[in-house]
């Protein structure tokens, strides 16, 4: 369990925050389409590269957070007032997403493996989303900062990334079709999540 548990929860947590619509995955499977599915998966291997040394990073940090509670308080009074922000945000002024249009223009035919290194380096929402992610599950008793552990999740991070990039190369245009409802009711489930955080980060803060 030592081990199993966090790879089974960096995968989860991996593949929920990637599952929906964004530019890597729709590069891979536009690159599916347009050239082949081998150069889609090199596009998703370079990716996935860069995704394990940015949640590497991010674990470490929060390992470096953890040992000091001043930083974890002071970081947990921020995320009040930012989930608060965007529940308000998602629920009150985020317009509806349009349907999905992978319209995404991929000029040359340069190594797709390095452009999936490229494409990803340029993403650094994945570093304060893994922080948060490895302290809440720390703060829960699901998670220590120990080689072992660090080793397991980043691997499941990796993993669950991979999965997802690799399920819209082989099978776009079913995923596009399954992804509707979640484009037309995206802004009610993340309000609805950045809310449920928000909660939970003040039962921590002032009775925790």
């Amino acid at each position: 369990m030592t081990f199993f548990l966090p790879l089974f929860l960096g995968f989860c947590i991996a593949f929920l925050a990637v599952i929906l619509p964004g530019l890597l995955n729709m590069t891979a499977a536009k690159i599916s389409l347009q050239e082949s599915r081998n150069e889609a998966l090199s596009f998703a291997v370079g990716a996935s590269v860069v995704v394990f040394f940015q949640t590497l990073i991010a674990v470490l940090f929060s390992r470096f957070i953890s040992n000091h509670q001043e930083i974890v308080t002071t970081l947990q009074e921020i995320g009040i007032f930012v989930f608060t922000g965007l529940s308000f945000y998602f629920f009150w002024i985020a317009k509806r997403p349009k349907k999905l249009n992978p319209k995404i223009k991929i000029n040359g035919k340069s190594n797709r493996f390095f452009f999936g290194m490229f494409l990803s380096m340029l993403n650094f929402l994945p570093i304060p989303f893994y922080v948060f992610a490895s302290m809440s599950l720390a703060s829960s008793n699901y998670f220590q900062f120990e080689k072992v552990q660090i080793f397991s999740f980043v691997s499941g991070v990796v993993l669950g990334s991979f999965t997802v990039f690799y399920l819209y190369i082989v099978s776009f245009k079913a995923i596009q079709n399954k992804t509707d409802f979640l484009l037309r009711n995206i802004n009610t489930i993340i309000g609805s999540v950045t809310t449920f955080m928000a909660v939970i980060t003040i039962i921590k803060l002032f009775w925790g």
